[in-house]
């Protein structure tokens, strides 16, 4: 098969550029902090020395930024916490302080943070801290918003149980939309997803817009599924946070209550609150206003689950008297990583001014590589990931590759199955090829193949207008009384078919029997042609759920994949592995202590660190997302942190927060790709990168993705004064290393860009690939 070839070396460059450039430029490099500790500047004469003596004596030796946080007493507090600067220290240490030093009761503190995880490492931590015990601990409110909210609705007199299953909840939504005539019509995951993202935002369902015909039926679908709830006496996670936030506001003993109890409050991870927990900490902290609230707004990366930036950036406006501490030392990663990281971000407009000091010196810096396509790229990872673990200086459990959407993770799981290496995908646990979109296009193809296959029947018949149920209903009755080798003939006979109909299905089944003998790419090809485009334009589910771009983006993964194949046969056995490999990969999620490789996205990978981490697909249209680069299409309701600013410049600093969250969570190695060709389209580096460093090439503002390829509108250099500015753009090309000898050719296709070597026309010695700056207007 096609896709066993490995790839087995390719050219690290130290610059984004992807070519080896006659001036050094400077590689971004972060100051080194001056390492002092508590000891060097909390005296012995001082009244709390004791507290910071201890805890120099567990070693844990706070700088003095993060003493200044830790001796907070009365009034707010924001504490700006860059990447990797010890913020969960910081939280753990200022409530041990509280309790020995200001002898604060225990159940007067409270302790917000955002995962169960997070929560029980702070209880944890705060049991080790000298001076406490578990009687301490166990009195305190560790914990999660929801779990809070939950437990204060149970002291209340909350009976309801939770709809803790996602499943059962989309089991829910499906069979609400069965009776409304509405089956296959929208994704249930996508519309829990957008209730959601209205409940946070304190958006009653009543208030929805009817504007259009979409709008009126996720409103019905919304209200039957709040009318189902009622009646069935139960609640999901969203009305844990809700039902809080209401009971506060109406019951104003329960709020007093509250407010005298917890007289020191602390906030983790901030920059991810919503508009509920935010409003719901602002009445508990009202009055005493005892509250520090931990985060980086450089790292909000969750607006489309409701974070709102704007509550790091404006805390002081809430809070006049409010002390800032910054937190700037970064201990996790060496000052290559962290100087990139700085040189990212500080193109963001909208954030608090800050540059993160490191702490380790670079043994490697980051370093840069340019394979053609996405596959090739895979190819390189796997091969330069085996040779780390081979020289003996790592282990797979180093590893993290990280890329920014789900649908870059398809070509390094099919090598990562192929050369049965370990590894666990943090993301869906659905294969990319039982996504949504792309699943009725296997089952075409699993058609082609075995043509009594009944589930992949059943998967063909919404793009045939055609509802599950009734479809299904009427083959197996035919199929009963005379079974038939194509049973999707049975279909002629429901009632009411229209002729034009009939002869669509006539015409889908030869579709379906042309499909076996072709090649995978071209079946695809002759499917997305023929009908399913267009299906998808029309189709509701695409509407409400996903940008144009977005689903073209993912078909054409689909048919990356299928090009690695030489039959239809070969690439569903393929599949087969990759479904059978998840299964196995449920099991070793649970386990943490597993030498596996970690695969995520960008938002998974948020808190987290890795010895080692892969940036995969660093290019424009993927980082910034082409939908970033059209964001006007966004609802408002998914950019709720944006009022009163442009969606554009809102939806391209957040693509850039991702960017600086994924190089940051680089301990000692950073890698990072930038295919030549993505798709079968020219690529360019990330704008995001190439900002970082002086004097490199701008990437001007374009036309979203889905109206010019990928990289078409390639970066520009100023033209001379007084002359018109020429449009100019960077390609792939052969250059002539022979001396005196200038000759160069374009590299036109990732097919050309995959040879190893190529003569010069002109002198025939030998051609290394480089770049050349060419104009747009010949």
């Amino acid at each position: 098969m096609k896709q066993v070839m490995i790839l087995t070396s390719l050219s690290f460059y130290p610059t984004p550029l992807g070519t080896k450039q006659t001036t050094e430029r400077p590689i971004p490099h972060a100051r080194m902090a001056l390492l002092t500790n508590s000891s060097d500047f909390v005296s012995d004469s001082d009244r709390d020395a004791y507290f910071f003596r201890d805890l120099e004596n567990r070693q844990i030796l706070l700088n003095e930024a993060q003493v200044q946080a830790v001796r907070h007493f009365k009034g707010p507090l924001l504490t700006l916490a860059g990447a990797g600067s010890g913020k969960t220290t910081v939280l753990v240490c200022r409530v041990a302080y509280l309790l020995r030093v200001h002898r604060v009761h225990p159940s007067n503190l409270l302790l917000i943070t955002f995962s169960k995880k997070a929560a029980e490492e702070m209880r944890e931590r705060l049991t080790s801290m000298p001076g406490l015990d578990h009687s301490m601990t166990n009195t305190m409110q560790v914990r999660t918003f929801h779990a809070f909210c939950l437990r204060l609705l149970r002291m209340n007199g909350l009976q309801q149980e939770i709809l803790s299953d996602s499943r059962y909840q989309q089991i829910v939504f499906k069979r609400i939309m069965l009776g409304m005539g509405l089956q296959d019509t929208y994704q249930p995951e996508v519309l829990i997803s957008l209730l959601s993202s209205y409940k946070m935002q304190l958006i009653e369902v009543d208030d929805l817009p009817e504007g259009t015909e979409e709008d009126k039926e996720v409103k019905r679908i919304f209200m039957q599924y709040e009318q189902w709830k009622m009646e069935q006496q139960k609640i999901d996670f969203d009305d844990i946070l809700i039902k809080a936030y209401h009971l506060l506001q109406q019951n104003t003993d329960v709020l007093r209550s509250l407010q005298r109890k917890f007289t020191y409050i602390s906030v983790d991870e901030f920059q991810d609150t919503n508009t509920v927990q935010y409003e719901i900490i602002q009445m508990i902290a009202k009055n005493h206003e005892n509250l520090m609230v931990v985060g980086d707004d450089d790292q909000t990366i969750y607006s489309f689950n409701g974070a709102r930036n704007e509550f790091i950036l404006q805390f002081h406006e809430k809070y006049p008297a409010a002390k800032t501490v910054t937190l700037d030392i970064n201990y996790r990663s060496t000052s290559s990583i962290v100087g990139l990281g700085n040189a990212i971000i500080k193109h963001n407009v909208q954030r608090k001014s800050k540059t993160l000091l490191a702490t380790k010196e670079s043994d490697r810096k980051p370093q840069y590589v340019k394979p053609t396509n996405s596959d090739d790229e895979a190819d390189w990872l796997i091969n330069d990931l085996r040779i780390k673990v081979a020289e003996g200086g790592s282990q797979y459990g180093d590893f993290a590759i990280l890329y920014r959407t789900a649908s870059n993770s398809r070509a390094i799981i099919e090598q990562l199955i192929l050369h049965n290496l370990p590894f666990v995908d943090y993301g869906s646990n659905d294969s990319f090829y039982d996504q949504w979109m792309v699943k009725p296009i296997i089952d075409h193809l699993r058609l082609a193949h075995e043509r009594r296959n009944f589930e992949a029947i059943e998967g063909v018949l919404p793009s045939l207008y055609i509802g599950r149920d009734q479809g299904m209903r009427i083959i197996q009755d035919q199929e009963a009384i005379q079974a038939k080798k194509w049973p999707l003939i049975h279909l002629l006979g429901l009632p009411n078919l229209k002729d034009f109909q009939k002869e669509k299905l006539k015409n889908r089944i030869r579709l379906i029997k042309s499909l076996a003998d072709m090649k995978p790419l071209a079946a695809v090809q002759v499917i997305r042609k023929d009908f399913y485009d267009a299906f998808l334009e029309t189709n509701k589910r695409s509407k409400l759920t996903h940008h144009r771009e977005m689903l073209k983006e993912t078909l054409d993964e689909l048919e990356s994949s299928a090009n690695r194949f030489d039959s239809v046969e070969q690439f569903l056995y393929f599949i087969h592995e990759v479904a059978e490999k998840r299964t196995e990969m449920s099991a070793a999620r649970k386990d943490h202590t597993a030498n596996k490789i970690s695969l995520m996205t960008i938002h998974k990978s948020k808190g987290l660190e890795f010895p080692i981490v892969y940036l995969l697909c660093a290019i424009e249209g993927n980082m910034p997302h082409s939908t970033a680069l059209d964001a006007s299409h966004l609802e408002d309701v998914k950019m709720a942190g944006v009022v009163g600013r442009d969606k554009g410049t809102a939806a391209l600093e957040e693509e850039r927060r991702l960017a600086y969250v994924a190089v940051t969570r680089a301990k000692a190695e950073l890698l990072i790709s930038s295919p030549a060709f993505y798709r079968g389209k020219k690529a360019e580096p990330s704008r995001f990168l190439l900002s970082a460093f002086p004097g490199a090439d701008p990437v001007v503002s374009r036309k979203p993705a889905a109206a010019v390829d990928v990289g078409a509108a390639a970066a520009r250099r100023p033209a001379a004064v007084g002359k018109p500015a020429a449009a100019t753009e960077r390609v792939a090309a052969w250059i002539c290393e022979q001396a005196g000898c200038k000759a160069w050719s374009r590299i036109s296709s990732p097919q050309e860009a995959k040879l190893a070597a190529k003569a010069c026309p002109l002198c025939s010695a030998a051609m290394v690939k480089g770049s050349r700056m060419v104009s747009l207007t010949h």
